[in-house]
């Protein structure tokens, strides 16, 4: 697990946490399963209980929760295809890598993207150029250096890439950028230079659907003058972003869902139904 976690791959702790009757496996049994569902290390009970298991693990993946699967090994036909006599619980957990916050260039916003992403649980990475000042950020999980075409910046869907280079080389890093899986990325720019930023990524051939993931100017409307305001602003958005969230004050949002309270009450089922 420890070097999963290193290599930033996700993966799923399987753990089981009741049985009946003569189930192989017994409480605490656990198995960890990888990211495309191969069985890596433990035992949670052979045959199709472990097939099961292992198909719940890449749902749970996929929804990124965790679950209990409840497993019938009393029926050929219903059940796991086991007929051994009882049942077992197991709890699917799985364990997904910090979203990494890939911090591009220097200067006091940088700073505090740096600390404020590290306090939200990011794992910021600052890569400047030509060799950043470590003391500068006591919160980044690593510094990057010397990198001045941006081959190291290697993020992955998860993760957020805010350019901050202060106009120099901010239209090279964000077509590295927008190359990779990232789920967003900021350029903290004037409007003047976000659009042309903007029009030369679509020079290098991006569509309007690929530019979507680019958000020039970066940060919420927050009226941010000092550079911790603006840090403050742009790690918001991506919060926002990441979350689902709609940016409105929660004063609104609350006015807004108490008057639908009554509607959303009217439609509510008669039965309520009881998921793990």
């Amino acid at each position: 697990m420890l070097a999963l976690r290193n290599r930033r791959e996700a993966h799923v702790l399987a753990t089981v946490i009741e049985t009946e009757g003569s189930a192989s496996a017994r409480p605490g049994a656990k198995a960890l399963i990888g990211r495309d569902g191969a069985l890596i290390a433990g035992w949670v009970g052979g045959g199709c209980a472990e097939s099961a298991v292992r198909q719940a693990a890449l749902e749970a993946l996929r929804n990124q929760c965790p679950r209990i699967v409840a497993l019938d090994l009393d029926d050929e036909v219903l059940g796991t295809g086991m007929p051994c006599g009882g049942s077992m619980r197991v709890y699917v957990e799985p364990v997904l890598p910090p979203p990494a916050l890939w911090i591009l260039g220097h200067g006091r916003v940088a700073e505090c993207l740096c600390r404020f992403g590290a306090t939200l649980g990011f794992r910021a990475i600052v890569n400047d150029t030509p060799a950043p000042d470590p003391a500068r950020y006591p919160d980044a999980a690593e510094i990057i250096g010397d990198d001045y075409g941006y081959e190291q910046l290697t993020p992955l869907a998860g993760d957020a890439v805010v350019i901050a280079t202060q106009h120099k080389g901010d239209h090279v890093s964000a077509v590295r950028a927008l190359r990779s899986p990232a789920a967003c990325i900021a350029v903290i720019a004037s409007r003047k230079r976000s659009r042309l930023v903007l029009e030369f990524l679509r020079g290098e051939g991006f569509t309007e659907e690929e530019l979507l993931r680019l958000h020039a100017p970066a940060g919420l409307d927050l009226g941010a003058r000092t550079p911790e305001e603006i840090a403050l602003s742009v790690m918001g958005e991506i919060v926002m972003l990441r979350r689902g969230g709609s940016g409105r004050p929660m004063r609104d949002n609350a006015a807004r869902h108490g008057a639908e309270a009554p509607q959303r009450r009217a439609r509510a089922p008669a039965i309520a139904l009881e998921t793990p």
